[in-house]
């Protein structure tokens, strides 16, 4: 199958949901393309989900880089988006489409990913004039938590989801080919869907957006520090990998593990000439006279 582009997906709107998750290493990526999904976002969520932090502020270009290349190595069709971390394009248009080009020529991203509404617009047409394929993002943009005052549900009074809804037209007239909707009244996130004239991923934005995400260890149950209440767990691998390792620990432990099929043979005449020469050694150096 080709590989998916920004073309494809900004095609798909009106025609067929669109299935997009993020995750963030090789493995992961091999097991999302197993499933068929249409788009691989590298999220700066890997902060929190993968380095530990407490949000997604910390994380660095190099270290989102390190990241991305092992997902598009993994994603043989998926279109793969890379997030744009904290700071690398919020400072100049010129840093921007710089850094957003990196993501493209360093870590072998389809496209970029960067949170914000018209304050941006001048970044997403540099970066589209300059041929990178942009998805924007509106509502809970977790990039400014601490002017959000933490991750809190946006758009609840009639005048901030009109603000939402200008913010998404204005993207996608810069020439976003999608924009995600994130932590919305589900009633906004239908207005902006039927208003746009480009395709909606929402998380946490109601079942009326032209496609959803979410991240890789929420939807497999193996993050457990923040479950929000538009994540849906498909499964608790979590639990499993727990008893998983507690069992290795165990038989570990009791010398069960490993067994005989767990080992390698020696082939007889290479294992003997190996304990002869041992007891030669051994010889050798029970003769060397002790130093005083």
């Amino acid at each position: 199958m080709p590989r998916t582009t920004a073309p494809d997906i900004a095609a798909a709107k009106g025609k067929r949901k669109i299935a997009m998750l993020a995750a963030y290493d090789y493995t992961s990526a091999r097991l999302a393309e197993a499933a068929g999904l249409d788009v691989l976002l590298v999220g700066d969520s890997l902060a929190m989900v993968v380095l530990g932090h407490d949000d997604t502020l910390s994380v660095t270009m190099d270290e989102m880089l390190h990241h991305v290349r092992a997902v598009a190595k993994g994603a043989q069709t998926a279109l793969v988006v890379a997030d744009m971390p904290f700071l690398s394009y919020q400072v100049s248009v010129e840093a921007a489409v710089a850094n957003a080009g990196r993501f493209l020529k360093e870590g072998r991203a389809g496209a970029v990913k960067l949170e914000g509404g018209r304050a941006i617009v001048p970044q997403v047409r540099a970066m589209v004039a300059a041929g990178i394929p942009v998805l924007g993002h509106v509502g809970l943009t977790p990039q400014h938590v601490a002017t959000l005052g933490g991750f809190k549900v946006q758009s609840k009074t009639a005048e901030a989801a009109a603000t939402l809804l200008d913010d998404a037209l204005a993207l996608a007239e810069a020439g976003c080919f999608a924009i995600v909707l994130e932590c919305i009244p589900a009633p906004v996130g239908a207005a902006v869907t039927r208003a746009v004239s480009v395709p909606t991923i929402g998380i946490g934005a109601g079942p009326d957006c032209d496609g959803q995400v979410l991240v890789f260890h929420d939807v497999l149950g193996l993050y457990d520090r923040l479950r929000p209440r538009f994540v849906k767990q498909f499964a608790a691998l979590g639990e499993q990998a727990v008893s998983a390792l507690t069992g290795y620990v165990e038989a570990v432990r009791s010398s069960d593990f490993p067994g005989p099929e767990h080992s390698f043979s020696m082939d007889p005449q290479a294992q003997a000439s190996f304990a002869a020469l041992i007891d030669r050694t051994d010889d050798a150096l029970d003769a060397t006279p002790a130093k005083p």
